[in-house]
């Protein structure tokens, strides 16, 4: 029987982010509003897990604050010292990147927790989990915040996998609707991550997460950034992980699979322009983990990452554990039949084009693997 876990501390849903108007600071010309990265969608992920007793069914992993010696793996010590300056009144911490009283403290904690759920797959005590944490990570690159992210959770862990725990090829499978640019500069010269992108091109950062990016010195060859057009559905994200992600992981041969998870490339979010649904989600969850079940004895670790509409995101979440444990919470998606309807969720021939292009990239990228 599978054995999934879940890291969850309500500590991280006081991250404060202060008021704003969706990602725009307040001010004469703003009126206050709630900053877009609030607790609301992953607080009520974890309802929904309660409500329907799913959260039963996993097995409670603690998280511990991460040490200055793994968050130095990933970022300066100038950058560090800056948050630790800010963690007693709050501040800037980079772009995009609000941090309250306290932050800091939260943000060691949800580090920590990617940190032990690896830990915890590495060493057999369960088969893989999910670590629903807060603030995100996956955008903060080693001298600064961005994009709502404090430490880069995510590349800490494997960090600590392959410097710690004696593994030697790690892979990122990255879907939120935003490019994975703290994880790829993490290890843009490191061979022993592969890092893959899955995002809406030129959508955040701007200017990152080309096709053409694929690492540099010992490096180059492992980064395999897919950017897609704005408004794919269910049928271009399966195409894609169908004809690039799987066999990228099936040609790199992780021992571990590490996924960013965001839900904002999902119908409705705010921050995005994808049309992704919850059983989309799901055929997502099941092609890695079939992949990690050949590749790596298992070994997958999903970490939060963005997701921004309350309503919809909780049932992305729930559809996602739901298919790494093997457990049906019987709560069905009310929102499904609704999304499935959507016009442009099967594969359309622009999209097609692009993932043909990424398709050419892997086969060229696989030969020095």
């Amino acid at each position: 029987m599978t054995k999934t876990a879940l890291v969850w501390n309500e500590r991280y849903m006081w991250h404060n982010t202060g008021n704003a108007a969706g990602i725009m600071p307040c001010g004469i010309d703003v009126e206050p509003y709630q900053h877009v990265e609030n607790p609301d969608t992953k607080r009520r992920i974890k309802n929904l897990l309660d409500a329907t007793g799913l959260a039963k069914a996993l097995v409670d992993i603690a998280d511990r604050p991460a040490t200055d010696e793994e968050i130095l793996r990933v970022h300066t010590g100038e950058y560090l010292a800056r948050l630790n300056a800010l963690n007693a009144s709050g501040g800037d911490a980079g772009m995009f990147t609000p941090m309250g009283r306290g932050s800091l403290d939260i943000a060691r904690l949800a580090a920590g927790g990617v940190l032990a759920l690896v830990d915890a797959v590495i060493d057999g005590e369960v088969n893989n989990g999910y670590a629903l944490v807060r603030p995100p990570g996956h955008h903060a690159v080693a001298d600064q915040g961005m994009g709502f992210c404090l430490l880069c959770n995510g590349a800490i862990a494997g960090r600590h996998a392959l410097e710690r725990r004696g593994l030697s090829r790690i892979a990122y499978v990255d879907w939120d609707v935003h490019h994975g640019n703290g994880t790829q500069e993490a290890f843009w010269r490191d061979p022993r991550a592969l890092t893959i992108s899955v995002h809406q091109d030129r959508c955040f950062p701007p200017d990152s997460g080309d096709m053409k990016d694929i690492g540099a010195g010992d490096g180059e060859g492992f980064n395999l950034n897919l950017p897609l057009p704005a408004g794919c559905g269910v049928g271009a994200y399966l195409a894609l992980f169908q004809r690039v992600v799987v066999p990228a992981l099936e040609a790199y041969r992780p021992e571990l699979i590490i996924v960013p998870c965001g839900f904002d490339a999902g119908v409705y979010d705010p921050l995005g322009r994808q049309m992704m649904t919850s059983a989309g989600y799901a055929e997502l969850t099941r092609m890695i983990m079939a992949a990690a079940d050949r590749l790596c004895n298992g070994r997958l670790v999903l970490c939060h990452e963005g997701g921004y509409n309350a309503s919809t995101v909780p049932y992305h979440g729930l559809a996602v554990i739901e298919t790494l444990s093997g457990v049906d919470s019987g709560m069905a998606d009310p929102f499904a039949a609704i999304h499935a309807a959507i016009p442009g969720q099967a594969l359309q021939p622009h999209q097609g084009a692009v993932i043909d292009s990424a398709e050419a990239l892997l086969q060229q990228l696989r030969t020095a693997w």
